[in-house]
């Protein structure tokens, strides 16, 4: 086995706090923005990661629907998988460069959620 697929078979099999997702989300959009550079002289602007994301989600909406049984996908599962990943990364992303403590924000939305629902009762 290679030590390329033993780092990642180790980077996958070990679970990660919600900071150590985003600073692996960081590094690659830092890969990426190498690659801009070279390939075209700039980086992508929030924008167009956003414009990438909105594109994410609408594969993710057909996974899903093929998930209901309303689209044929094959590998749907994998697909899923991976759409909900690229998903997680532009959220983590965006998070970072507008300076939003996601973390902290998630948990607070999830307390006000609950109050409303306990609430409703």
């Amino acid at each position: 086995m290679s030590s390329v697929l033993i780092y990642k078979l180790k980077w996958y099999t070990n679970s990660m706090d919600f900071k150590q997702l985003q600073q692996r989300a960081i590094e690659i959009r830092e890969k990426y923005s190498e690659l801009e550079q070279k390939q075209t002289g700039r980086s992508w602007s929030n924008e167009q990661l956003m414009a990438g994301f909105v594109g994410d989600i609408g594969d993710l909406s057909k996974l899903v629907m093929a998930k209901e049984g309303v689209r044929d996908i094959e590998d749907v599962d994998v697909k899923l998988a991976h759409e909900l990943s690229d998903c997680l990364w532009s959220i983590l992303v965006l998070a970072h460069n507008y300076n939003v403590d996601l973390e902290a924000s998630f948990l607070k939305t999830m307390d006000e959620l609950e109050k409303r629902i306990e609430n409703a009762h």
